[in-house]
């Protein structure tokens, strides 16, 4: 990452329909456009997660418009932190990338009672990535 351009983040889960959704949007919102943020898996579904749109938009964050992508080597080398979701999915390693496995609970097939605590876990987890990526300035 150099000093004159954004950080970036890839958020890679296997059907990109759910957790890495989630994980994009909350990086998006809460970096107020401070972080340069992707998602993709390696066997896109047809579409987002409905739970998980119902569960983003509890908390004011709208992804009916977002669209599951297909996993590209310039979208992993295009960014600086690569993130797979505990999905199993493999990316292409490149020097000098920070990678990191967030193992979380599946969403797919599961109702916004149980999309709700994987949401709260990957805020938390965002809220942490951004503190580390954008640190305080005094």
């Amino acid at each position: 990452m150099s000093s004159t351009s954004k950080p970036s983040v890839l958020f890679v889960c296997v059907h990109n329909a759910g957790r890495s959704q989630m994980a994009a949007a909350f990086l998006s919102n809460l970096s107020a456009g401070q972080i340069e943020v992707r998602s993709a898996g390696s066997q896109p579904a047809d579409a987002v997660n409905p739970a998980a749109v119902a569960a983003m938009n509890e908390v004011g964050i709208d992804m009916a418009g977002e669209a599951p992508k297909i996993l590209t080597t310039e979208a992993v080398k295009e960014s600086d932190v690569v993130i797979t979701m505990g999905c199993g999915d493999t990316c292409p390693i490149f020097p000098g990338k920070r990678y990191e496995d967030w193992v979380l609970e599946d969403p797919a097939g599961q109702g916004i009672e149980a999309v709700r605590p994987i949401r709260d876990e990957i805020r938390t987890r965002i809220e942490a990535l951004i503190s580390e990526l954008l640190p305080a300035t005094t």
